[in-house]
């Protein structure tokens, strides 16, 4: 959906953000009671996004698919969610490296895993089924 000149500047309700940002109304309505975004109540009681609401919401998809969760995110600086695509910004490279580090812990401890179920397949596939493989 591309939003006409003249709805381009008026507020958006729920369901237009949603269908923007591809990202569900429930999910909008998680992120607004997390205060990343910036919502208020029109006359009749409904719900309403500004434009830059579409952005926000984007960034905070991509910050989620990054691995943070909205608290983390909700501790980022403007800048990064005020701007699709942005870059992450220089406040936020410590939290970037604690994030990488974490994820690399994570791949280390699946590697082990998967070296675990690999030595049990091959002990069982020599020793046969129901055999005792410890020594």
């Amino acid at each position: 959906m591309v939003l006409k000149e003249s709805s381009a500047k008026s507020p958006l309700k729920i369901g237009q953000l949603s269908r923007e940002t591809g990202v569900s109304i429930r999910s909008i309505r998680h992120y607004d009671a997390h205060e990343l975004l910036n919502s208020s109540r029109s006359k009749n009681g409904y719900r309403v996004f500004s434009i830059i609401s579409i952005t926000q919401v984007r960034q905070i998809q991509r910050l989620i698919n990054s691995g943070f969760n909205l608290k983390e995110i909700s501790t980022f600086p403007e800048c990064m969610r005020l701007k699709e695509g942005a870059a992450f910004c220089p406040e936020t490279i410590a939290t970037l490296r604690e994030r990488l580090v974490k994820i690399e812990e994570r791949i280390a401890d699946l590697q082990a895993i998967r070296k675990e179920l690999l030595d049990a397949i091959q002990a069982s596939e020599r020793n046969g089924p129901f055999q005792n493989i410890l020594p």
